[in-house]
This record gives C-alpha cells, sequence and structure tokens, in this order.
C-alpha cells in the first residue's frame, strides 16, 4: 500500500489556508475578529500568519484588498462603491492609500498592474481568489514527472485496496467483453484491468531496455501483482528520469516485429502508458465498487494535497 489514506479517511489540513481565508474574509474587519473566525487567540493567530508569510495580518488584508479594489477600478467600477465595499472608512482615505501604493490615484488605476509588490508571491486573483506565485523563479515544475509519480502511486494504491476482495471476486468476471486496447484482448475482472495495467509497463519497459518480451499467462494474485509492480514500476521511473536527464525522450525505437514495422518515440511511449494507465485505473475503480469497494477518485491534485 502507499501513503494514500483510505477513501473514507479526512484530508490533510491546510492551516495556511485556514488563516488566509481568515485574513481576507469580508466579515472580518480586524485582526481580532480573523483570529477568531480560525479559532485562535489574536497573538497566536498574528504570529502564524507573519511566520507563515512574512506579512502581518492587517498588512497582508490591505494589500490585497487594494489589488482587489484596483482590479475593479479597472473594470469601471467607481471609486466611492469600490471604497466602501473594500472597507475604507471614505474615498478620500482609499484614494490616499491608494495613491501611496501604486504612484497613481484611483482614476488612473488602469495603468498600472494591480498586483503590489509582496515579500511572499501571494496576491489578489480575480474575481474572489487569491494566487500564489512560485517560491523559485527558475525551476519549472515538472508536471510530465507529477503524472508518472501519481499514475504509480495510485496503482498500488489499487493493487492494495483490492486485496479486500475474496479471490473469486478479484478474477469474476463482472463485464464479459470490455475491451480497453483491442491487441490487449478483453479485460472483464477486476483483476484483468490491473493485471494489464502493470503488464503494459513491462512490454513497453522491455522494448525500450532491450529485453525479452513478457508472456501473458492468467491473470496474477493480487500479492504477485504487487510484487511485480514494485518491479516494474521502479525500473520504469528510472528509465524515464533517466532518459530526461540526458535529453534522450525524443529518441525512437523501431519495432521491426511489426508488419509494416513501427516506430515510436520514447515520449510518445510515455504519454501512451499513461492515458491507458488513467483509462484503467478508473474502469478498476468502477469495478471495485460494484463489489463494495470505495477507491475515491484517483485525482492527482488530491494526491498532492496528501503527500
Amino acid at each position: 500500500m502507499t501513503d494514500q489514506p483510505s477513501p473514507g479517511s479526512a484530508p490533510r489540513r491546510d492551516r495556511l489556508r485556514e488563516l488566509l481565508d481568515a485574513v481576507v474574509d469580508a466579515a472580518n474587519s480586524d485582526v481580532a475578529d480573523m483570529a477568531r473566525s480560525s479559532f485562535a487567540s489574536e497573538f497566536h493567530f498574528s504570529r502564524q500568519v507573519s511566520r507563515l508569510t512574512g506579512e502581518p495580518p492587517a498588512a497582508l488584508r490591505r494589500r490585497v484588498m487594494l489589488e482587489r479594489a484596483a482590479w475593479r477600478l479597472q473594470r469601471g467600477e467607481g471609486v466611492a462603491a469600490v471604497a466602501a465595499d473594500e472597507g475604507w472608512s471614505s474615498s478620500e482615505v482609499f484614494s490616499r492609500a491608494f495613491r501611496r501604493s501604486y504612484g497613481v490615484p484611483p482614476s488612473q488605476a488602469a495603468d498600472v498592474d494591480f498586483w503590489l509588490t509582496a515579500p511572499n508571491g501571494l496576491h489578489f486573483h480575480p474575481p474572489e481568489s487569491l494566487w500564489l506565485r512560485s517560491s523559485s523563479e527558475d525551476t519549472t515544475p515538472d508536471v510530465s514527472g507529477l503524472m508518472v509519480a501519481h499514475d504509480v502511486a495510485d496503482t498500488e494504491y489499487l493493487i492494495g485496496l483490492s486485496g479486500e476482495l475474496a479471490e473469486v471476486q478479484w478474477r469474476q468476471p463482472i463485464s464479459p467483453g470490455q475491451v480497453v486496447l483491442d491487441w490487449d484482448g478483453e479485460e472483464p475482472s477486476v483483476g484483468a484491468v490491473l493485471d494489464a495495467l502493470v503488464w503494459t509497463k513491462q512490454v513497453w519497459l522491455a522494448s525500450i531496455c532491450g529485453a525479452d518480451q513478457p508472456g501473458r499467462g492468467e491473470v496474477r494474485s493480487v500479492a504477485d501483482l504487487a510484487a511485480d509492480h514494485r518491479d516494474v514500476a521502479a525500473r520504469w521511473t528510472a528509465m524515464i528520469a533517466d532518459h530526461a536527464a540526458r535529453g534522450r525522450l525524443g529518441d525512437t525505437v523501431i519495432d521491426a516485429l511489426c508488419d509494416p514495422p513501427e516506430s515510436f518515440q520514447l515520449y510518445g511511449i510515455v504519454a501512451h502508458v499513461l492515458t491507458y494507465s488513467a483509462h484503467r485505473r478508473e474502469v478498476a475503480r468502477s469495478m471495485l465498487a460494484r463489489h463494495g469497494v470505495t477507491a475515491g477518485r484517483g485525482d492527482p491534485l488530491d494526491w498532492m494535497r496528501r503527500n
């Protein structure tokens, strides 16, 4: 099993989000209100926000509200209405604050970027959200790496969860005639779907690494499939990382055994495997549900929050 919680377990608490919600909540007029709505003392609340964002809560709220006000002015809303809605005591006080922050009066809001300089990359994001800029300006997140890691983790989770099934349920053809890819044949049971998911990686990895093609017999047991998945997942992940590091994902494998021969670029193979793996994982979830086993959504966003 992975460290993915069971479907019924509570998601990891996001304390920063709770604090920020309290900071920008229109119902909270001061730090004391913010603290009460987040179930903390005023002192503890202020210390937490300052530690996590590098900005005192009152200053953070004021800046975010100014950014939202500037955006609203850019959309043509009136100064008086915006000042009142954003909590300023008068249009004059708001205008002075706006000029100090942006260097121009509210009437020239169209000329400015509504994001102000911030110590934490946290800004207002239209229409009612926040945007947190990445802390690293020169590192591009590896989307493909994320998808590969999630696929491996979710597959392990589903195989482990299938241990709740009786052997007859694991092999029971509850979806007769079900085919994901024509050349892979029918996958009528939970075991057949997950077995095909693992076998697909074994086949492609053998082609890429120049190894003998694996045979395909009967659907493996849950225990055997889990062991085989751990092995192929480690080698599959390492292969992708190695070729990516060497700039070789654009290399081509030519399958001369096909008639006529076919060529496959490595990054296309990875995309193919991830696409049908995601499909099979959702098919397996649906089939597990028919056996009374709930497997959650398999959403990468949920997995990222937990990990």
